[in-house]
């Protein structure tokens, strides 16, 4: 009975937060889009010309601002190469990988496809599916985003930025310290979109500290 509550009551909330409302005038696939659009406007990321790397795409919300931002004259300017493990639905002018970011074969189409043209932007709102056991999410947690952060230290120009999806909690601040020990600076981000009650953060790292080791 109680999970039935809990359902109805997220379906109300779902039918009546404004973003959902405002995504689907705007066109958007999810309400996440709004969580973007705030982080890249306040920290000046994402611009015509860029070559942003979109890690947990599906169902493409971000691909699709990230595709707005880099339209110029009703043409892309930059590239755009998203992947997953979910299919998605095709975005004009966005690559796309089918595929689970943790396995080297994925990772190794996705290094290929970039054919060593170096990235400005690394997005990634990607986590885990969670079991609810703290101490096992928790290490679900660190390990995506730490996956997102060795490719965007391996493919990154030296100044610039990615974006990641990380929750409050255990393992929180070993995540804040290994952004540090990459970045010269890192910002954590709560946008106005992100439910209040949702323990979800992003990280934002800029400046790769090794950018002169590779």
């Amino acid at each position: 009975m109680g999970k039935k509550k809990t359902s109805k009551a997220w379906v109300h909330q779902h039918i009546n937060d404004p973003y959902v409302k405002l995504a689907q005038q705007k066109g958007y696939r999810a309400r996440a889009a709004f969580k973007l659009l705030e982080i890249i406007e306040t920290e000046k990321l994402l611009h015509p010309g860029n070559v942003v790397v979109d890690l947990g795409a599906a169902p493409g919300s971000w691909s699709q601002v990230a595709r707005e931002r880099l339209m110029q004259n009703g043409q892309i300017n930059g590239r755009i190469v998203a992947l997953d493990m979910l299919p998605m639905e095709p975005i004009e002018g966005v690559e796309f990988i089918l595929g689970d970011f943790r396995e080297d074969a994925v990772l190794n189409q996705l290094k290929n496809l970039l054919d060593g043209q170096s990235v400005d932007l690394v997005i990634s709102d990607m986590a885990p599916n969670l079991s609810g056991v703290a101490a096992a999410d928790s290490a679900r947690i660190e390990h995506v985003v730490e996956l997102a952060l060795d490719f965007a230290n391996n493919h990154l120009k030296p100044n610039g930025a990615l974006i990641v999806k990380a929750f409050h909690g255990s393992g929180y601040s070993q995540l804040v310290k290994s952004f540090k020990e990459h970045f010269h600076q890192v910002t954590p981000r709560k946008p106005k979109s992100s439910r209040d009650r949702s323990a979800e953060t992003f990280l934002v790292g800029r400046q790769l500290k090794n950018a002169s080791l590779r």
